[in-house]
């Protein structure tokens, strides 16, 4: 019996199997699956690049702010120096060496973030026009593929509904009642 059971299956199996490389072989479908993917990962990588270009901006922002502080901080060395205040000299310096650092980092920060931006809008750009030509062409194949070919014998019968059913068998009940013929 069981081995019965395992001939069921590996048949169904088959049957199955058979099922997912028609499926996979239905080369429009396909071709229209291969097109949405590539569209999402345009969608993807232009949603990457405005990323990208917000946290520019944010940086850009925030290296203006501490070369800004930067600037007023190294104001005040040089007052104080001149004012002859080496305390206060001290203290603007131990303010102003952080922020420099701060600067700098950021300006590091800014240019590899620039770089990887132009470089990510160049692959985008590209891939973009490969996109249009790929579009270009699925549509040519889509165009160019036959007619499908409609199953012949009873699996090219139009589904019928069973109210349809119902409705024709009453008409000619009554039709058969009242001694006339329905067509």
């Amino acid at each position: 019996m069981s081995l019965r059971l395992f001939d069921r299956i590996a048949t169904l199996v088959r049957a199955d199997a058979h099922g997912v490389v028609e499926s996979l072989e239905d080369r429009e479908r396909l071709l229209k699956q291969y097109l949405r993917e590539a569209e999402l990962e345009l969608h993807r990588k232009r949603a990457e690049l405005e990323a990208l270009r917000d946290q520019e901006k944010r940086l850009r922002e925030s290296l203006a702010r501490r070369e800004e502080e930067s600037r007023a901080l190294d104001e005040d060395i040089a007052l104080a120096l001149g004012g002859g205040k080496q305390d206060l000299a001290r203290f603007a310096i131990r303010r102003w060496l952080p922020r420099r650092s701060e600067a700098r980092a950021l300006a590091a920060r800014l240019a590899a973030l620039v770089t990887e931006e132009q470089a990510l809008a160049e692959r985008l750009a590209e891939q973009e026009r490969q996109f249009e030509t790929l579009r270009t062409r699925v549509r040519a194949e889509l165009a160019r593929a036959p007619e499908r070919v409609q199953p012949e014998g009873w699996l090219a019968e139009p589904a019928v509904a069973e109210e349809e059913i119902e409705l024709e068998l009453m008409r000619r009940r009554a039709g058969a009642e009242g001694g006339r013929s329905c067509d």
